[in-house]
């Protein structure tokens, strides 16, 4: 169940990260997009360990 959570995160803030750079170039998206992945996994392994999985 962690893993799960962890790729959830990744996933979906990895996505936003993207979205919200790609107005302003291609290697901001890119940048922004491994920021989120970077919270996503710090979050989901967060989470799992909240809520006890």
């Amino acid at each position: 169940m962690t893993k799960l959570l962890i790729t959830l995160s990744t996933f979906i803030l990895s996505s936003l990260g993207w979205y919200a750079g790609e107005q302003f170039g291609i290697f901001t998206a890119f940048a922004l997009s491994m920021v989120g992945m970077a919270f996503g996994v710090y979050l989901g392994k967060r989470l799992a360990t909240h809520w006890g999985f």
